[in-house]
């Protein structure tokens, strides 16, 4: 059966509604601050529109992002991963955001957790595995759940740790913090989860890593990904254009004989016109 677009309900244009998303989970702005950066482009929107676009899309737009990445991700045989963990406040109560990062600095996988041992640890390098494959090294800190959970794995042997080796999986979680301090915290480890997910896609997607290419090369970088964006979703649109009119075709084309003979014996009515 053929998908139908996401934005059917919707009177608003796919293309704000992309807009509104990315000002809200790429940069760290609040919902009234979006609210304002749309309406000096003559954009009349509410804050609670942007909030209920940005739940409504935001996952949508992240998993069609991380699904046209994995494929080209699991290529690369000679990986080197970089895990690491962070305190995040939720009502007053200790949470753990767990973050897997390549060797690039593209964050794979993030977790929420209340605890840090081998179990949970355990539990997030199988998921991490199960999507991009087994990596060549994997680099830690020193915390002893890590050991204790590739022991288990059978790849222990794969395992370094050491004195500021592990800064790419700490500079990632800059992005996060900045993003964190806008929206002044969160209250619950499912909207935690939520936008930790959503969040990694798209700095993953806008990450163009500019200090590595020229000012030419990273123009061309920059506006692919912003093309790509506004892409997302709009292969929904297309195939709900594509079935909408083949509808149409169906119910306004006249019917063959073997229809006929099935309304017939129904007892229905032949053919309206």
């Amino acid at each position: 059966m053929t998908k139908r677009s996401p934005f059917r309900y919707f009177k608003t244009s796919p293309e704000i509604i992309r807009l509104a998303v990315m000002l809200y989970v790429r940069f760290p702005l609040s919902l009234r601050n979006v609210e304002d950066l749309l309406h000096e482009r003559g954009i009349e929107i509410s804050h609670e529109t942007v909030r209920f676009w940005w739940n409504r899309f935001g996952p949508m737009f992240a998993a069609e992002i991380r699904r046209k990445r994995v494929q080209q991700m699991r290529a690369y045989s000679n990986w080197q991963w970089h895990l690491d963990e962070v305190f995040v406040k939720i009502n007053g109560e200790t949470h753990y955001l767990w973050r897997a990062v390549d060797h690039e600095g593209e964050v794979l996988e993030s977790y929420v957790t209340k605890r840090r041992d081998r179990k949970v640890a355990l539990k997030f390098l199988k998921k991490t595995m199960k999507r991009f494959g087994p990596p060549h090294v994997i680099v830690t800190d020193l915390l002893r759940s890590y050991g204790a959970a590739m022991k288990l794995i059978g790849n222990a042997d794969r395992q370094e740790t050491g004195r500021w080796i592990n800064n790419r999986a700490e500079n990632s979680h800059l992005p996060f913090r900045r993003r964190e301090r806008a929206m002044q915290r969160f209250r619950s480890m499912r909207s935690l989860q939520k936008f930790a997910t959503v969040h990694a896609s798209v700095c993953n997607h806008f990450n163009q890593e500019r200090t590595l290419y020229s000012r030419d090369n990273f123009k061309l970088n920059r506006a692919a990904a912003l093309a790509e964006w506004r892409d997302l979703g709009a292969a929904e649109i297309a195939a709900s254009l594509s079935w909408q009119r083949r509808v149409r075709i169906r119910l306004t084309a006249p019917p063959s004989e073997l229809q006929l003979a099935i309304i017939s014996r129904q007892s229905l009515p032949v053919w309206f016109s």
